[in-house]
């Protein structure tokens, strides 16, 4: 009893010390370079390889015999690519479910097989084709490396999820090229929660990310918007209607791909060679037929630099095919993501609005990168529901503080007309899916007895706001250490009152850290 005690005291000296708070800086750097690092090198070769096959299948084209051997090519990629997701499981899909559940504790990846396997699976599948992103596994790879930081440096459980919190704000930054982009969405969408070691931590890993992948391939952002001017105010109706027009779209994203998971779930035999089979033989068709469609979206972005040379109908096809491509890739759990095909097809929709806007309204064509920001900020917001991630993209992309007011709006809108249409939010519904899968599996293994400290803000309008602590239904083996109120620490007891914005400290084992997390997660969450 008496070691328990003092190892508890520890932990809490540990998490309020000032060194503690610079150790995480320190540390924050380490994950960002080396997740950078990771990340930089991921994106050289897939660059590589999707040349490659750019190259190979367009000196090929028209010759059958030679054609007939590429799909020989796709099935060997297709095989390797099965044989490596059963090696390690954590690798299907886009890799920030398995993030997300890493940092809750419902899951424990081992580092040192996902980090080689998700990269060489990465690479393979942009040599095959296939309509996927690299953030997801960008996310994924940088959240590994800062397990293995964690693992190196011999963490204990609670640090090491901060850390890699930290690692997938580095793959975030690194793969977009967008420092503040990493930081938030590692918070808003992984993390979920704000608090200064967090933030601080995040934002030194996503900026020594960004500072590596800068000095490696250059300055420039991944998708490069040249913001003119804003938008007049009298055209503000332009703006709502993209907001709820990416709302709407934001939901019909998220519907079909979840349908199109459901019809392969359907596929159980030789599973996942009968799944992955078939977007495999689909991106040799379209290296064929419709090559603007492969791999993550580059060549569309290339096209939509000069809006003026498209037309209506020509940009609704890429908006349809790239989706259906992208759907029938990702729902066959492919390893890899689906955020920059997401992003591409916001500049879709925000061109077809900048085309009707100026060939129905006379609006300037030169106002067309606004419509095309507006797309990408609406459509992120609408089917991740991460709409400050969304607005922060877009700046970064834009380097323009003069598209915030529009695009804050447009994220708005299309974040409550989404939520409005009661479809889940995108990584939200892979994080349950993946959670349900996980159900029938033994749960990781960790060391019994080791502390963990975590914080959660009451929000307003929470069930615990205005309770009493002795009168709050608490997980088992839970205790609150102190309460943060507009900076004053407070001591607790059982008749102490709990305020909105309160920060509670609280304490418990390891080996209910799942249960804890998603039961405290419900209690002081203001939208219960």
């Amino acid at each position: 009893m008496a070691f328990h005690l003092k190892h508890k005291t520890n932990i809490i000296e540990r998490h309020f010390s000032r060194r503690f708070q610079v150790a995480l800086i320190g540390e924050g750097l380490l994950v960002g370079l080396l997740g950078g690092g990771v990340v930089t090198l991921y994106r050289l070769c897939l660059s590589f390889a999707e040349a490659q096959m750019r190259s190979i299948t367009q000196s090929i084209a028209g010759n059958w015999p030679y054609m007939a051997l590429w799909f020989v090519v796709l099935i060997i990629l297709m095989a390797a690519v099965c044989l490596l997701m059963k090696f390690e499981p954590y690798t299907a899909g886009s890799g920030i479910p398995q993030t997300n559940a890493e940092v809750m504790g419902s899951a424990d990846m081992p580092w040192y097989r996902v980090l080689p396997v998700k990269f060489i699976q990465g690479v393979l599948v942009a040599f095959g084709g296939l309509s996927m992103g690299r953030e997801g596994p960008s996310v994924q790879l940088g959240a590994v490396s800062g397990k293995a930081v964690s693992k190196f440096l011999k963490r204990k459980r609670g640090e090491e999820r901060l850390l890699v919190t930290c690692g997938a704000a580095a793959g975030m930054s690194a793969a977009f090229h967008a420092p503040l982009t990493g930081t938030l969405f590692a918070i808003e969408e992984i993390q979920k929660e704000f608090h200064a070691p967090l933030i601080i931590s995040a934002m030194t890993a996503s900026v020594g990310a960004d500072f590596l992948v800068s000095n490696v391939l250059g300055m420039k952002p991944v998708l490069q918007l040249p913001y003119v001017a804003p938008l007049p105010h009298v055209d503000f109706a332009f703006v709502l209607i993209v907001g709820f027009t990416c709302g709407l779209l934001g939901a019909l994203h998220n519907k079909g791909m979840f349908f199109a998971q459901g019809l392969y779930k359907r596929i159980t035999k030789f599973a996942p060679f009968s799944r992955l089979i078939i977007p495999f033989m689909l991106a040799g068709i379209m290296a064929f037929t419709w090559p603007d469609l492969l791999c993550g979206g580059d060549a569309i972005i290339e096209k939509i630099k000069e809006p003026a040379t498209l037309t209506e109908l020509m940009v609704i096809a890429l908006l349809l095919g790239k989706y259906f491509f992208t759907t029938t890739c990702f729902a066959a759990g492919t390893p890899g993501g689906t955020l920059f095909p997401m992003v591409v097809m916001g500049t879709l929709v925000g061109t077809l609005f900048a085309l009707v806007a100026t060939h129905v309204f006379g609006i300037p064509m030169a106002y067309a990168p606004n419509f095309i920001a507006m797309g990408v900020a609406g459509i992120f917001a609408g089917a991740v529901r991460a709409p400050v991630t969304g607005v922060v993209l877009i700046f970064e992309l834009t380097g323009s503080l003069e598209a915030l007011m529009a695009m804050s709006a447009v994220a708005i809108v299309s974040y409550v007309t989404a939520n409005i249409l009661r479809v889940d939010p995108f990584y939200e519904h892979l994080l349950a899916e993946f959670l349900a899968s996980q159900q029938g599996e033994s749960k990781p293994t960790l060391d019994s007895g080791e502390k963990i400290l975590h914080e959660f803000t009451i929000g307003q309008g929470s069930p615990v706001e205005g309770k009493l602590l002795q009168d709050i239904p608490w997980p088992d083996k839970v205790r609150v250490v102190t309460i943060d109120r507009a900076g004053l620490e407070i001591i607790p007891t059982g008749q102490t009152e709990l305020m909105a914005l309160d920060k509670i400290l609280v304490i418990y084992d390891e080996m209910y850290e799942s249960d804890v997390m998603i039961k405290l997660n419900v209690m002081t969450d203001s939208s219960v």
